[in-house]
């Protein structure tokens, strides 16, 4: 437990920049703070206390529990506002196509979860960019592939929840 408090705190600013990052990409008026992200992520890390054997696997493990807070987040806003109004968020602008896109997260969530179902290790991938905000080199390390298939399993991910994501499928 306590190299894993080490570990957080060496990775802390990190992570900090990287939920800030995730965050400005939303709609304006998020009520979540990249502080309050991060913390969050923290208490359910402690709780897996797996022994990380590496820095990448820990941000890897992190990109995986703040998708999971920030989809839990954005449930509870909509349930609470029971208006039916989406929670949008801007794609990074390597997305397909032409300009931004503002998207659902709670859709981005359940795309996943298909591509997951089709390819588990493009769906991490895309988790691990997306959410995580790692670098190529970084998700290869963590997959433990190249940095060419991160690239081109990057692209195709990409195309597919695109293609997923406005054909309302």
């Amino acid at each position: 437990m306590l190299a894993d408090a080490q570990l957080f705190r060496l990775v802390y600013a990190e992570l900090r920049q990287r939920a800030a990052r995730f965050l400005r990409q939303e709609r304006p008026g998020h009520t979540l703070q990249p502080t309050a992200l991060v913390h969050e992520a923290y208490v359910r890390l402690s709780n897996k206390n797996e022994g990380w054997k590496d820095r990448a696997q820990f941000l890897a493990v992190a990109s995986q529990i703040m998708r999971r807070i920030l989809v839990d987040h954005a449930r509870a806003r909509r349930a609470a506002k029971r208006s039916g109004r989406w929670m949008q968020i801007t794609l990074p602008d390597e997305t397909p196509g032409s300009g931004a896109r503002d998207m659902d997260l709670l859709a981005i969530d359940k795309a996943l979860e298909r591509l997951a179902a089709l390819d588990p290790r493009q769906a991490r991938l895309v988790e691990l960019r997306f959410f995580g905000g790692m670098t190529n080199a970084e998700v290869a390390s963590v997959l433990g592939v190249s940095e060419a298939t991160v690239y081109r399993e990057w692209r195709l991910a990409k195309a597919w929840l695109y293609e997923s994501l406005t054909s309302g499928n």
